[in-house]
């Protein structure tokens, strides 16, 4: 494939999001090559990388950055650079954008990134996805060039660090679908969305995946105890709905909110203050993400939350707080559209339960039969 006037515009085909990585201690590592595969959904010329720190507190150098393309008969390395240098810094707190990277590439193709960080590096931006279908790795020494990292130095992880979004230049016809929400999204409901608009939408819809464990709309925890909790929503969606090429987003959010507070005779960090009324979750949906979204140029979709009968925290006032709220996310019409995951996954004979085997086990969780179901239940109109 060569360079074509067909090419147009810029459109993010993969994409993360970023939160504090350890619940205890700040995490450091040096001599450190981490890489991760990812399928490359839209055909283009170019490519660029957004590496995220904002939940650093100390900058972060990469020492040097890669792409290959991966299945081929040769396995070679092209920089990734800012400002034309090889070597580049993530400040603490912000997020940076690559320089433009030609790299001719059709749907379909897999690519790895690979990052070298020579010095001592603060590992605390980035998020683990808990879905099975995305993994990485790590290993020590720089290996950045190599096609296959040493099984002796190498492992697996589920963490991925620094790397936010892949952008590619391609056809004017593509666009990205933003799913927004916390572990539930983790999981491979939107994998196996993304699989689904590959082969049997039109294949020019990506799935970007926003998503943090425990994160909530209106709170976020300030201790080192919950720090991996992420940010609240009024932090988090302006950085996270920013998409290239976005013209659609699902918010799949609030179950923490409802969940969380216990009392500080229970635990000191989660008091019933925190707990909202059904009106000041939905103000805080409409003022935190559907306003802003709008401004956005994004249509929105709203996503019922899923059946907690049997969780540890399960209440009646707060099955009758879920069943109000996603009522609303039913029947509202400031949203362009809902996905009512709910009803995909619950018990037609007892709704306030997971149906058999939608269950992951906590009670609050899908399993991955749930995940393929809540797939399932996203209406064609967002995906073709």
């Amino acid at each position: 494939m060569k360079f074509n006037q067909e090419f147009s515009k810029w459109v993010a085909c993969w994409g993360t999001a970023t939160s504090i990585t350890k619940r205890t201690e700040i995490t450091y590592s040096k001599d450190l090559t981490l890489r991760y595969p990812v399928k490359i959904c839209f055909s283009g010329s170019k490519l660029r990388f957004r590496f995220s720190n904002i939940t650093g507190t100390d900058d972060v150098k990469v020492s040097k950055a890669v792409l290959a393309k991966t299945g081929g008969e040769s396995y070679k390395t092209v920089p990734i650079t800012k400002n034309s240098s090889s070597s580049f810094t993530i400040p603490a707190g912000k997020e940076i954008e690559s320089d433009e990277i030609p790299f001719d590439i059709n749907a379909g193709d897999n690519i790895e990134v690979s990052m070298y960080f020579a010095d001592f590096t603060q590992m605390n931006a980035g998020t683990a996805l808990m879905s099975g279908f995305e993994k990485g790795f790590f290993a020590y020494g720089d290996w950045t060039e190599s096609e296959k990292l040493p099984d002796d130095l190498s492992m697996e992880t589920n963490t991925f660090y620094f790397l936010n979004t892949i952008d590619i230049y391609t056809e004017e016809n593509n666009r990205a679908l933003i799913c927004y929400g916390d572990s539930i999204t983790c999981l491979s409901w939107t994998d196996y969305l993304r699989e689904r608009a590959f082969k049997n939408g039109q294949g020019n819809v990506s799935v970007i995946r926003r998503a943090v464990c425990g994160t909530r709309v209106l709170r976020q925890y300030d201790c080192i105890t919950y720090q991996s909790y992420g940010l609240k929503g009024a932090v988090r969606f302006p950085i996270e709905a920013n998409a290239a090429g976005a013209d659609r987003i699902i918010i799949h959010h609030g179950i923490n909110d409802i969940i969380h507070p216990v009392g500080v005779e229970v635990n000191k960090f989660r008091p019933w203050s925190d707990m909202p009324t059904v009106q000041e979750l939905k103000d805080g949906v409409k003022t935190l993400y559907v306003e802003p979204a709008l401004k956005m140029g994004l249509k929105v979709w709203s996503a019922t939350l899923l059946p907690i009968f049997g969780w540890r925290t399960y209440n009646k006032d707060r099955e009758s707080f879920r069943k109000e709220y996603n009522e609303w996310l039913r029947t509202s019409e400031m949203f362009d559209g809902c996905v009512d995951f709910d009803k995909a996954v619950r018990d037609p004979l007892n709704p306030l339960s997971f149906a058999c085997g939608c269950d992951s086990g906590d009670h609050l969780h899908p399993s991955d039969k749930a995940c393929y179901l809540m797939a399932q239940a996203v209406p064609n109109t967002l995906i073709e």
